[in-house]
């Protein structure tokens, strides 16, 4: 092993902001004149069953912190379902798979003052080949971090048991996209708790509206959605939903008091999409139940410039889909960072992160 600081940023659950997080600390780790390094041991964006990757976050971090290293050791697992049904029938060697974890670490830290390891959605993921996150700090001799929201009391409890499973590896929790109706919340009450039992608080990060959303081009990618306009509105950020259920009338009405917001409605309800495609905020409509609308809709959404993207999926599953995208955010460009960086800067002890 080196003697390289080690980082590992872990989460409660998907869509906290742990890649923004963990390339932000790295930039601010190179600030320092640190020498940087990134590592995400277990791919979970998959392409296929069979595991071939669409994981941009190690593409992301090598070009931001211009890394000369080949894929397979910034992912060295891929984590795919085919690869949990191998490892449950036996085909897959624990030993082996962590020794290719430690070995593409040692040859990413070599000569690297600071390395930051990028853990899964779900702490528990990896389980099956003795790989959770926890596995991997041991395996790494890595500090950790656990990157969580904070909606509701309950969520501590999410917090709590992510710290428990870190143990002495835990350095602390940073709370991220906070709302301001909960954040003296969080500082006055959730903080001093976390405290008392040993848990740091080492950020909370309040929302930043930047962040908050989805573009529509990565909506459709994700809903894996068939863009019916073309050439208008994919770069437009999506903050919220609405479910267009009502009456076309009552719908417009609904629909006129909201802003950067997407239509989620069936694919044969013109009467709601054309409501949609009346009021000014509607960024998108995301049509479900592979119907296609008719033509007069489509020429008015053209001429909105609004898109418009069709699903095979029902209205409740689209919903889910979609609103997991939007309460996390996600990693999109260098911009992301530099904003998550000075978030960080402003909002969290640096020095314990980094040192």
């Amino acid at each position: 092993m080196t003697d390289t600081n080690t980082l590992l940023v872990t989460s409660t659950d998907a869509g906290t902001g742990k890649t923004a997080v963990s390339l932000a600390l790295a930039r601010l780790a190179a600030e320092r004149d640190q020498t940087v390094g990134y590592m995400k041991p277990k791919g979970t964006r998959l392409q296929s069953n069979v595991g071939k990757t669409l994981d941009a976050d190690p593409m992301l971090a090598r070009d931001l912190l211009d890394l000369d290293a080949e894929m397979h050791d910034l992912e060295p697992v891929v984590y795919s379902p085919t690869f949990v049904q191998g490892a449950i029938r036996g085909r897959e060697d624990n030993e082996e798979l962590a020794d290719r974890v430690r070995e593409a670490f040692d040859g990413l830290a070599e000569d690297r003052d600071f390395m930051v390891v990028e853990g899964a959605d779900d702490p528990a993921t990896g389980g099956i080949v003795d790989l959770t996150d926890a596995d991997i700090a041991e395996l790494l001799d890595a500090r950790a971090i656990v990157l969580a929201h904070y909606e509701e009391p309950g969520d501590v409890d999410d917090v709590l048991a992510a710290a428990e499973s870190l143990g002495d590896r835990c350095a602390g929790v940073v709370f991220n996209a906070v709302e301001d109706a909960a954040y003296d919340d969080v500082e006055s009450e959730v903080a001093p708790f976390l405290e008392a039992r040993g848990i740091p608080v080492l950020g909370v990060l309040p929302v930043e509206r930047e962040l908050a959303g989805v573009s529509v081009a990565d909506l459709a990618s994700d809903l894996g959605a068939t863009l019916l306009t073309e050439d208008s509105g994919e770069e437009d950020v999506v903050e919220r939903f609405l479910v267009g259920a009502m009456s076309g009338e009552a719908a417009l009405s609904h629909f006129r008091r909201t802003k950067d917001a997407a239509v989620i409605t069936g694919g044969d309800r013109a009467d709601v999409q054309t409501a949609a495609l009346d009021a000014p905020g509607i960024r998108c409509l995301v049509l479900t139940g592979g119907h296609r609308p008719p033509g007069a809709v489509l020429g008015k959404a053209a001429d909105a410039g609004v898109p418009v993207l069709s699903v095979q999926s029902d209205t409740l599953t689209t919903l889910e889909r979609a609103e997991g995208l939007v309460r996390g955010g996600r990693v999109r460009d260098e911009h992301t960072v530099d904003v998550m960086q000075r978030l960080l800067h402003d909002h969290a002890d640096v020095d314990r992160l980094i040192d």
